[in-house]
């Protein structure tokens, strides 16, 4: 066996015959010596390889062709997300019906009435536990809490947070720009250490349901009812509900005036009779305050 120089070429060829043909018949390759000469792998040059193509299950090439969602795989998906967005609407719009939603952002000084909304099998109890009023004064006797308007309409659930403080959108945006901004009152913290919203007048209260008057918040078709304007409780009918209190301070008699339903009927504290801010023999119902009583328990 002859040895090849590192340089050389490797190279198969067949022995010629008698005639200078090939030999075609099977024989041992022979070995040239070709110097100067690079074979292709040599030069660099790549040897013929297969072309590999990745094929989806249509035949297609990958990255060239991406395969079609089918139509009814889109309709599925744009259900799916319809029905999610509408049972999410549905949700959102029976939460914002609940006093739970007042309080879960905006009104946080409203957490402490809030609490004790729901019994534990989920039935609505009261808006407040009536232990304590706005101001944290304690209240221990029926009576006491009763006076309180909001206890006393969900103690007997004639209405909750939402029947009274009735949410336009108007006015949602309105006191959400200024609970964003930070451009609201409050009066402070109270002998329990709850911040304090500043109150509002009725007529504040219903400004935003275009009413006439701030008693409509209160004597309306769906509350306080009568034979008035849009069914609200005329004079007359007042003072026939309160003549047995007093033979002679009935507080339902207009003699100053009209008094708007919240200069005595208070939501979140105690009631207190008006008319014993100058009349000292004006009767004081059962759990109510005189003006004075009132200004010592609601200092802050």
């Amino acid at each position: 066996m002859a040895f090849v120089p590192r340089n050389a070429t490797m190279t198969t060829i067949h022995r010629r015959g008698s005639h200078g043909m090939p030999d075609m018949s099977p024989s041992e390759p022979q070995v040239l010596e070709r110097k100067g000469r690079k074979s292709f792998i040599e030069r660099g040059y790549p040897m013929a390889e297969e072309k590999k193509v990745d094929q989806t299950d249509t035949g297609t090439e990958t990255g060239t062709k991406k395969a079609k969602m089918p139509k009814k795989k889109k309709f599925i998906i744009v259900g799916v997300v319809a029905v999610v967005l509408v049972a999410a609407g549905a949700g959102f719009m029976v939460w914002h019906e609940q006093p739970t939603f007042c309080n879960a952002i905006c009104h946080t000084p409203m957490d402490s009435y809030v609490e004790s909304y729901y019994n534990d099998d989920g039935t609505v109890e009261t808006y407040v536990d009536g232990s304590t009023d706005a101001y944290g004064n304690e209240l221990a006797s029926d009576q006491e809490k009763n006076s309180m308007m909001a206890y006393m309409h969900g103690k007997y659930k004639l209405a909750n947070c939402l029947d009274c403080h009735v949410p336009t959108i108007g006015e949602q945006v309105t006191e959400g720009m200024h609970w964003i901004t930070g451009n609201y009152e409050v009066l402070g913290q109270n002998k329990v250490g709850d911040t304090i919203l500043a109150e509002r007048s009725t007529d504040d209260l219903v400004k935003a349901r275009n009413l006439d008057s701030g008693n409509e918040f209160c004597s309306n078709s769906k509350c306080h009812s009568g034979s008035g304007d849009h069914g609200t409780m005329t004079r007359d009918e007042l003072v026939a509900l309160t003549a047995g209190l007093s033979d002679t301070r009935n507080p339902h008699l207009a003699q100053h005036g009209e008094v708007a339903c919240s200069e005595c009927h208070n939501a979140h504290s105690q009631s207190v009779n008006a008319c014993s801010q100058c009349h000292s023999d004006a009767p004081i119902p059962d759990g109510w305050l005189s003006v004075s009583d009132y200004a010592a328990k609601t200092k802050l």
